[in-house]
């Protein structure tokens, strides 16, 4: 069975939503990516979280936008 992408934990920041197996809010991804910075300089100051992550989740924020117009 496939590990969730995100999870959130009231004992983990406060329940805030983070890349499953870390302590990284999924928005400091956004945030970073709104601020014009690569993946790599993601990956470089969030060493915890795999570019498969990333990936995996891009490909489903894309997938349900794309379903949400369609």
């Amino acid at each position: 069975m496939k590990l969730p992408l995100i999870t959130t934990n009231p004992e983990i920041l406060s329940g805030t939503p983070v890349f499953t197996g870390t302590r990284v809010p999924v928005k400091n991804l956004t945030d970073c990516l709104e601020a014009g910075d690569s993946i790599d300089e993601f990956l470089e100051d969030f060493p915890s979280v795999s570019r498969t992550q990333i990936v995996e989740f891009l490909e489903e924020a894309r997938a349900r936008l794309t379903a949400a117009v369609a």
